[in-house]
């Protein structure tokens, strides 16, 4: 039977999946080493996946095949289905009810998903943000400027679904294969609505004189640029009057950088590798007008697009990426120039990476704080994030 199959074989992933790997790369592997089945029969054992990792800490008592029934029925919210009814008839039944009601049916403890609740950042609802982790999210892009017209077209001769978020910003479902349509990184970015958000103390249509008394072209550096959406952007905000220099740990994440610069036309940059969370690393004395401090953390604003993580989170780390921070912007500040904007940004929604953070940075650089805040994202089907500007 196909759906008994589909089970067996989630079975087999889950209870073999420690969280080591990003639940994708294990996946990928899983289904290379056995190739029985289709791409259709694969998105289907990997929907199941998911839908258990996303019940996170509620339930887990219950014997794995159920957990999988339960994410599933949770988790889908129109049409019948073969699975469902294959196992569950009486759930399939009732699988277009509002989540609300299939919760209440169920008696589902939905506060246990995310049992953290005293490490959360001000402002966030616990109870939404629970919710917010039994369905997926959507894929934002940032159209890059001039291309607007022509992206909108591509996306309506395509027959694709889709919304503005924004001026610039487009949502459309998570599974759109956007890179068969579009010239990504040339002609939009592929970005969190949140991500795109997180730099906009710069923008002139904000009312503010920024950067008054600094030089063109801005000198700014990404101190933690991973593969660069933050330099891509604030590039397009200033209008390419910013020399960028981008650092990261990884060497592999920067050469994705430079392939992503070299797609969206920046040509005058600088990159190099480095750890700023060892006091070893040594930083050229070069003194910036902006720097990007976009941390490490526990990205627990962005868990519901990796649902795994929160399943497998335990509350000790929160600390130990605490401390990598406030190491990594103890490196950065001093490079600041004087008059220099200084930005903080996490993708976590733990007040210890976020608010504590922020206070440690005022109280150990001197540095003034101009805005800060959550940038919350669990209500509009995006990420949750946070950014702090300080000026020197």
């Amino acid at each position: 039977m196909r759906y008994q199959s589909y089970l067996n074989t989630a079975v087999e992933i889950i209870g073999s999946f420690d969280g080591t790997l990003p639940l994708p790369s294990f996946l990928k592997k899983k289904f290379a080493a056995n190739r029985k089945y289709g791409s259709n029969d694969r998105k289907q054992i990997a929907s199941l996946c998911y839908h258990y990792y996303r019940l996170g800490k509620a339930m887990n008592d219950l014997e794995l095949s159920e957990r999988i029934f339960l994410g599933y029925f949770l988790c889908k919210h129109s049409s019948s289905s073969g699975f469902l009814s294959a196992f569950k008839p009486h759930w399939n039944e009732l699988i277009e009810e509002s989540l609300l009601q299939k919760m209440a049916m169920l008696n589902f403890p939905v506060n246990n998903i995310f049992p953290w609740k005293d490490e959360l950042s001000k402002g966030i609802t616990p109870d939404e943000y629970c919710i917010s982790f039994l369905d997926q999210p959507k894929l934002f892009l940032r159209i890059r400027p001039g291309n607007k017209s022509s992206l909108i077209k591509k996306l309506n001769d395509a027959g694709l679904e889709f919304e503005m978020s924004g001026k610039d910003s487009i949502a459309l479902a998570n599974s759109t294969p956007i890179d068969r349509l579009i010239e990504t990184d040339k002609e939009a970015v592929v970005q969190d609505l949140n991500s795109q958000k997180a730099l906009d103390y710069l923008n002139e249509s904000a009312g503010r004189n920024l950067l008054t008394g600094m030089h063109f072209p801005i000198t700014c550096w990404d101190c933690c640029a991973a593969s660069g959406g933050k330099s891509i952007l604030v590039h397009d905000i200033l209008k390419g009057r910013v020399k960028i220099t981008a650092s990261d740990i990884r060497e592999s994440s920067l050469a994705n950088l430079r392939k992503r610069f070299s797609r969206a036309g920046i040509r005058d940059f600088n990159s190099f590798p480095a750890d700023l969370s060892s006091f070893k690393t040594m930083l050229p004395a070069t003194p910036y007008q902006l720097i990007i401090c976009d941390v490490p953390c526990t990205g627990s604003g962005t868990w519901s697009r990796t649902p795994e993580k929160l399943f497998y989170f335990d509350q000790e780390m929160i600390a130990g990426f605490a401390t990598r921070q406030q190491k990594i912007v103890s490196a950065a500040i001093p490079q600041l120039q004087k008059g220099g904007l200084f930005f903080y940004i996490t993708c976590s929604v733990f007040k210890k990476e976020n608010e504590e953070i922020a206070e440690y940075i005022q109280k150990e650089s001197g540095l003034q704080l101009l805005q800060a805040g959550l940038l919350k994202g669990y209500d509009k089907k995006a990420d949750t994030m946070y950014s702090a500007v300080f000026r020197k």
